[in-house]
């Protein structure tokens, strides 16, 4: 006999968990199914859980600030106590460079004026004194260590930056997950790891019916919401869903780098970096570590892979990111044995996500988070659930996209922003920027 529920939820990574939340908070009876042993086991695992507000687009901003506040407001959002703790939000702010590259972030603090969130604009003599382990000369364009010119000056000095205070990061993204975990348990909710999903089921209308797992187990449910991460675009073909999509989304190889800190206060001092000068992204890591990321430059292959059979070693793209980094941080050291993580993003066509219904009566996507989407997930879970609540009330979201108003900073949003029947943003970074 077949189990049933409202809302099936596939993927428990941090985005999944907070659809499963904010739907049993609306009185559905909800499951999260992963094939993973854990909450927040796969790419939510890996992610660099950076928290910030720059964003290249109007509702990317706006959306992000929502955001900002939930992890300010943690203990509230959840509303309950988790035995393994709560996770722990590193407030303390993120510096930009401005650069060739970003336009000296002219468009990108019209935004950040528009939605009200407050910044600093630092000039190079201030980011001297308050950073004064770092050299200021450009290197850009970035290049690779085959390159001609590779870590030798172009000429001039960052012209200076822009810091955001409502910024920062969480040091354990699984922890974070598991705390939504118990909060949806908590609402009525339930999860089920080690079960992979093979099937996905739909009635002789068409309508979702429900899934069967690989091993022959049968799960009915008038609604199945694909939160899979890099394995999104499988199951989006799985589900019958690709016919009018106009926006696609694969699975992104990535390597973060972790090397020891290499200035005695930049633990303490904490603030997340940004530097499209050098391509690169920077934050404390747990240990006495530098996490850096790459911000994807041209120069670099991206490498699209299947989720299911891709090569988990270091290359030299690690040792590359690192070389970047130490154009900007001398004294950085970089250490003959390789230390990070090898995970996959989940990469939409233009690095802005899907958060949509489908073609398919009852299937509902959150997905292409494209490694932005981490900090997003609480207001996106909340979105999530309003978008399904309207449209299976018969609300035509396509013809008249869904509002969601965003509680803290009291704006809403046009849902159809992350239609998947949109066109290709242009004003996208087009890159884990977003």
């Amino acid at each position: 006999m077949s189990e049933r529920f409202d809302a099936i939820i596939i993927g428990a990574g941090i985005i999944g968990a907070a659809v499963g939340l904010e739907l049993s908070r609306k009185g559905w009876k909800t499951l999260n199914i992963d094939k993973l042993p854990a909450a927040g086991y796969g790419s939510t695992s890996a992610s660099c859980a950076i928290i910030r507000t720059h964003y290249s687009t109007r509702d990317g901003t706006a959306f992000a600030y929502e955001g900002y506040f939930y992890w300010k407001h943690w203990a509230d959002y959840l509303g309950v106590e988790d035995e393994r703790g709560l996770a722990a939000f590193h407030d303390r702010g993120a510096l930009v460079m401005k650069t060739e590259a970003n336009g000296y972030l002219a468009a990108l603090l019209d935004h950040q004026r528009a939605v009200g969130i407050p910044f600093e604009e630092w000039d190079t003599e201030t980011i001297k004194a308050k950073l004064p382990h770092m050299n200021l000369n450009t290197y850009a364009p970035p290049k690779r260590p085959e390159d001609e010119g590779f870590g030798e000056p172009t000429g001039g000095t960052i012209r200076g930056g822009v810091f955001f205070p409502c910024a920062g990061y969480i040091s354990d993204p699984q922890l974070a997950t598991h705390n939504i975990q118990r909060a949806a348990e908590a609402a009525g909710g339930a999860f089920r790891f080690n079960a992979e999903v093979a099937e996905i089921r739909k009635g002789d209308d068409g309508r979702i019916a429900g899934v069967t797992l690989k091993d022959g187990s049968r799960i009915d449910a008038p609604v199945v919401v694909n939160v899979a991460g890099p394995h999104s675009a499988k199951i989006n073909e799985m589900a019958g869903a690709t016919a009018d999509m106009k926006i696609g989304t694969k699975a992104l190889k990535q390597e973060v780098v972790h090397v020891p800190m290499p200035v005695e206060n930049w633990d303490t001092l904490g603030i997340v970096t940004s530097d499209s000068d050098i391509s690169c992204y920077t934050r404390p890591e747990k240990g006495n570590y530098l996490l850096i990321g790459s911000e994807d430059p041209e120069c670099d292959p991206r490498e699209f892979v299947d989720p299911d059979d891709f090569d988990e070693n270091f290359t030299e793209q690690w040792k590359i990111q690192a070389m970047r980094t130490a154009q900007r941080v001398p004294s950085l050291g970089i250490p003959s044995q390789m230390k990070g993580v090898v995970s996959l993003y989940d990469a939409s066509d233009d690095w802005i996500p899907i958060y949509d219904k489908s073609c398919v009566p009852g299937f509902y996507m959150a997905c292409g988070s494209s490694g932005n989407q981490f900090k997003n997930a609480p207001p996106a879970g909340r979105m999530m659930a309003e978008l399904i609540e309207a449209v299976e009330d018969g609300h035509d979201h396509d013809a008249e996209p869904v509002r969601f108003h965003m509680s803290y900073i009291d704006r809403s949003i046009d849902v159809g922003f992350y239609s998947r029947l949109r066109t290709i943003n242009p004003e996208s970074s087009f890159s884990v920027l977003g």
